[in-house]
């Protein structure tokens, strides 16, 4: 049977992808739905660790993780570099005994690499030396022959990889190059990576579904307020949104929430909005004794909470802080009964702009982290103009301000540019569909 391999940096430990970050869940449930529309003779085989559930339901078959990347860096580093040097010898025409990632690799008709804003330097907050394992990992499927996509991709920089020049020839060598704002074109030429096969479709994320039936008495706040003529506003940040790093320090100086308390401050008084705040990540016990829970973000958003309604004690009546973990469909349901949305995490306003939310989106701060991503996501719906810098507070009042003066003009404008966007999403497929 025909065969497409899912992998890339986007492979990690069993449950991470469903039940930690959601904005990972917003892709992958969207893109394994995606190849089965548009390959529906092909088994798709992927090193994303996934749930029995999701196995089942999507139609995949789920490969040992080892394969591609284990969390042993000795180890890993060997492996990648050994199924190189052995792709060489069967490219060679040598009467060799292929690597294991080589066999199944060879057994395929396309590779796809899914490594979101990962494939550079950004690779290395998730582990040690992935990014070299990756390249050389697409490096031995190229030598024997596999047509390779990298796709919805956010890539680069590329100043701290260990071996920029692999990185340009892995990378010269991709058969086609999703990325998924078309600024990310720009910065490619402004790192000196060729651009001829690189195509620009937007996040598959966009058409991932709410589950419109939530209810819960996060909904019923919002239900309320409404019916006491009172707009809300959602608001979610993280680490990589704060003046200091690392990402996941804790605890954190007060100090450092100034910024967003003030903010915070103006939107209750002055704009007379109540506040929804919530988590875009979650956490999970493992298996046998699985349960959901609070991701890393949740603390930092728990704290600026207390802080809020410790400088007033009237804030209480306008915030409500989401302290259970949300599914992904539930949370973008949440999000989809906000009048406007405040976020520093960029999938959580793909689940805001999809439903024709006016967002505000804050940069991460790059001393923390460089990223483009909030410039090129919202720069695809005319939205850039509702950036900001998370340190600026005169910055973050204008321009929440502007958003809030012109909640209908942006909505009606989502509600033409969304559904070509999604459109737009899924036709890249058919784009995809002439390498096999």
């Amino acid at each position: 049977m025909k065969k497409i391999l899912v992998t890339g940096l986007c492979t990690l430990h069993w449950g991470r992808l469903e039940y930690g970050n959601i904005g990972n869940y917003y892709i992958v449930e969207p893109l394994f739905r995606l190849l089965h529309k548009h390959f529906p003779d092909y088994e798709i085989i992927t090193t994303f660790q996934m749930t029995e559930e999701f196995v089942k339901c999507e139609k995949v078959q789920v490969l040992p993780m080892e394969i591609y990347y284990n969390w042993d860096l000795e180890k890993d580093v060997e492996n990648a570099y050994y199924d190189v040097e052995k792709a060489r010898q069967y490219r060679n025409g040598g009467d060799i005994t292929l690597s294991k990632y080589d066999e199944i690799v060879l057994g395929c008709d396309l590779l796809i690499n899914v490594s979101g804003d990962m494939w550079g330097d950004n690779a290395e907050h998730v582990g040690q030396q992935r990014f070299l394992v990756d390249c050389l990992k697409m490096k031995a499927a190229q030598l024997l022959g596999i047509k390779t996509i990298l796709y919805a991709v956010t890539p680069g920089p590329f100043d701290k990889v260990d071996d920029r020049n692999l990185a340009l020839e892995v990378f010269k060598q991709f058969d086609l190059v999703v990325i998924r704002e078309k600024l990310s074109k720009h910065n490619l030429e402004k790192w000196g990576f060729p651009t001829k096969k690189v195509v620009w479709a937007p996040c598959p994320s966009f058409l991932f579904e709410a589950n419109l039936a939530y209810q819960s008495k996060w909904t019923e706040y919002i239900e309320n307020a409404h019916k006491n003529k009172r707009k809300v506003v959602g608001i979610t940040f993280g680490g990589f949104n704060m003046p200091v790093g690392p990402y996941d320090m804790w605890p954190r100086d007060p100090e450092q929430y100034k910024v967003f308390l003030e903010l915070a401050k103006y939107i209750i008084q002055n704009l007379n909005l109540d506040i929804v705040i919530f988590s875009h990540t979650n956490g999970f016990d493992l298996p046998p004794n699985f349960k959901l829970k609070n991701g890393r973000d949740y603390i930092i958003l728990k704290e600026f909470y207390e802080l809020l309604i410790e400088k007033d004690e009237n804030y209480r009546k306008h915030v409500a802080l989401v302290d259970e973990p949300l599914l992904p469909c539930d949370i973008k349901a949440l999000i989809g009964k906000l009048d406007m949305l405040i976020t520093g995490r960029v999938h959580a306003s793909v689940a805001a702009t999809s439903q024709c939310i006016p967002t505000v989106y804050i940069e991460y701060d790059r001393r923390v982290i460089y990223s483009d991503k909030m410039y090129g996501f919202s720069s695809l719906l005319n939205m850039d103009k509702y950036v900001c810098v998370p340190g600026d507070l005169e910055g973050l009042i204008q321009t929440v301000t502007e958003c809030y003066n012109n909640l209908e003009q942006i909505k009606k404008k989502l509600e033409k540019t969304i559904p070509q966007i999604k459109q737009c999403a899924d036709l890249i497929y058919e784009d995809i569909k002439k390498y096999v």
